[in-house]
């Protein structure tokens, strides 16, 4: 049998990681279903809550997308806070804040206040995809990170799965206790992220060596794995910041932000267009997202396969390109959904391998500073593709020609990423 690191079986290496993985990805994963879901609940909040304080398209889309910007000015750093202090401490208190600010947003009264909110929420839950991102390399070595990093991002699209149909629902009470629906809406999904913060002190160690359910054989083994992986370029911050790589990656990424936030943001709304009452908007919208979480997955388990990336992102980014056109050239009907299915399954698909491709030549603290810099100016994305699509609504009345931008943007993605090639995965 052929053997592994430190004389250990493949077999025993195996069972290893897989253990690792059971105990930390789907609790990761529910971390980030309460985390996807408190900043795109707005979405579904807006069917009603757009009417009662007087939102047009323009100011929705503003609101909801100023989130990025908070987000974009504390990420870097907040990631190089939990590198200093442990991803236990800080990942709970990212949770708690965020989960509180994300339950008093039931109580703005006008657009100020709705700017504020989704400003400061940001600033609350930078830092927390970043970090579990990082995070996932203190365990993993990098073969096995695009099939785990996808289980994991496979939160989101499962945010939506159990979210759409929960706001639907919630939305449907109409007015209880002198609250609106959609003030229900913000204040009960703010709970659960307030909850999971203190289940993180207990069920997240911050290193292999801290966690008790692991033997002191189990821990030898992950260690040696990680110390024979190929050393990464860069440890430091200051050689990180000169590698044209760190600021390149940044734009694949922002244009497959920009497609996923532009449709999870306005999703809600186009379905209910189309004639669905609230709760049936709920189950409508989780549909995409199903065919999203199967498509992410298979994804990331055929790149780590196949030991490829580049073109596993880009031919992604250009499925979701056409499934795009498609959208807009079939404007607002059932087609036009399905067509959205699809894009919305390989933006997802592209994220998910997308996210293997910086700790291959960042590692330390290189990769905490480096993962969240990208991430940062990535995700004003989320800002510019909700306001993207809000303009357009308000222009023309419809959506065709913001999922022609999308479309343009995810299609200059692929191009980029397949025109950096494989000077992403160079390692030392």
């Amino acid at each position: 049998m052929r053997r592994g690191a430190e004389g250990h079986g493949v077999d025993s290496e195996s069972k290893v990681f897989a253990k690792a993985a059971w105990r930390l990805v789907p609790f990761m994963g529910l971390l980030y279903v309460a985390s996807f879901l408190d900043r795109v609940n707005v979405g579904f909040a807006a069917l009603s809550m757009n009417k009662d304080l007087g939102f047009n398209p323009e100011v929705y889309g503003f609101g909801a997308g100023i989130f990025f910007f908070g987000y974009f000015l504390f990420e870097a750093p907040s990631n190089m806070i939990l590198e200093r202090v442990g991803a236990r401490l800080w990942i709970f208190r990212i949770m708690l804040t965020w989960g509180i600010i994300s339950a008093a947003t039931a109580f703005v009264s006008g657009r100020n206040s709705f700017y504020a909110m989704r400003f400061l929420l940001g600033l609350a839950e930078a830092g927390f995809f970043p970090g579990m991102v990082l995070y996932l390399t203190y365990w993993f070595p990098s073969s096995m990170r695009a099939r785990f990093i996808a289980m994991f991002l496979a939160a989101v699209p499962l945010s939506s799965v159990i979210g759409a149909p929960v706001s639907g629902f919630i939305l449907g009470l109409g007015e209880f206790g002198g609250l609106r629906n959609w003030q229900w809406l913000f204040l009960l999904e703010g709970v659960p992220a307030c909850l999971l913060a203190f289940a993180v002190l207990a069920l997240l160690p911050d290193k292999p060596a801290k966690a008790s359910w692991l033997s002191d054989e189990e821990k030898a083994l992950i260690a040696a794995r990680l110390a024979a992986e190929p050393a990464a370029i860069h440890q430091h911050l200051v050689p990180m910041l000169k590698d044209a790589r760190v600021w390149l990656l940044a734009v694949p990424d922002f244009g497959i932000v920009i497609g996923l936030y532009g449709v999870t943001l306005w999703l809600p709304q186009i379905v209910k267009g189309l004639g669905f009452s609230d709760v049936e908007t709920g189950f409508v919208v989780a549909a995409p997202y199903i065919v999203s979480m199967i498509a992410m997955v298979a994804l990331g388990h055929s790149s780590d396969m196949r030991g490829e990336r580049v073109w596993h992102i880009a031919i992604a980014a250009f499925v979701g390109t056409a499934g795009f056109l498609a959208a807009a050239w079939l404007q607002e009907s059932m087609w036009s959904l399905a067509a959205l299915t699809v894009a919305a399954a390989a933006v997802y698909a592209a994220l998910s391998v997308f996210w293997a491709l910086p700790p291959s030549f960042l590692g330390g603290t290189a990769a905490a500073a480096g993962i969240g810099l990208i991430n940062s100016i990535a995700n004003l994305g989320g800002f510019f593709g909700p306001v993207m699509l809000g303009w357009f609504k308000t222009e023309t009345g419809g959506y065709a020609g913001g999922m022609v931008a999308l479309a343009a943007m995810l299609a200059a993605a692929g191009v980029i990423v397949l025109a950096l090639g494989r000077r992403l995965e160079t390692r030392a």
